[in-house]
């Protein structure tokens, strides 16, 4: 018999983020002592599927998030929203030289940030090694240590802001992300909801956020 698997052998404010994520995705929140007896995967679902408000419509979120995704690039791109498909790539609609400014566009159409981008894999090693470094030297030159740290942190910060490389490769992609993380947001209509999708997206947040197996997340999963 295979072993249930236990959640709480992940960090417990990892597993907090993805659940601020789930409040932000579905628009609601949790009470203060709302999930202090939650022992299962399964219960929590439950009682995100039960603070999900709007009528229930059985209908495709993520299909109606590529609309909204390509009608908002057609309209900054000038592009032929017919020729705009869910395996088009991102880079081929977003040149280098203009990124930034116009998924800026592109997502002040659609009323929320996407976070496609990132700096180069190269800098942010760089840097976290930096990081590293610095706090190793703490108790050797902690002068060096100080001034490493903030230029670290400072090139961190710096470097998400300004990062012009994809996370991620088409269209398909981009709808797949931002119906899991801005669920209510990319529905054709805010009030209503596709109930049998809800726990589907949430296991969906838990996977990506926390590089779980779909396997572990199961209604007996257990968080203690």
């Amino acid at each position: 018999m295979q072993n249930t698997y236990k959640l709480s052998n992940i960090d417990s404010d990892d597993i907090s983020d993805v659940l601020l994520k789930v409040e932000k995705s579905f628009d609601f929140r949790f009470g203060n002592t709302e999930l202090k007896e939650v022992k299962t995967f399964g219960e929590l679902c439950d009682i995100i599927v039960n603070k999900t408000q709007g009528n229930n419509l059985n209908d495709c979120t993520t299909q109606q998030a590529f609309y909204k995704v390509r009608n908002a690039i057609a309209d900054v791109s000038f592009s032929d929203r017919n020729k705009i498909m869910p395996d088009t790539y991102l880079q081929q609609l977003f040149p280098k030289h203009e990124r930034r400014q116009k998924i800026s566009a592109v997502e002040n159409l659609l009323g929320f940030k996407t976070k496609i981008l990132r700096p180069k894999h190269w800098i942010t090693w760089t840097l976290v090694i930096s990081l590293i470094a610095s706090f190793i030297g703490l108790f050797i030159f902690w002068k060096l240590f100080i001034v490493i740290l903030v230029i670290s942190t400072v090139g961190l910060k710096l470097s998400e802001k300004f990062g012009n490389e994809f996370d991620l490769q088409t269209i398909g992609q981009l709808s797949e992300k931002i119906t899991r993380e801005h669920y209510k947001k990319v529905r054709r209509n805010i009030g209503t909801v596709n109930r049998n999708e809800v726990v589907l997206k949430v296991k969906e947040l838990f996977k990506h956020d926390l590089g779980l197996e779909e396997s572990s997340l199961t209604r007996e999963a257990t968080f203690n």
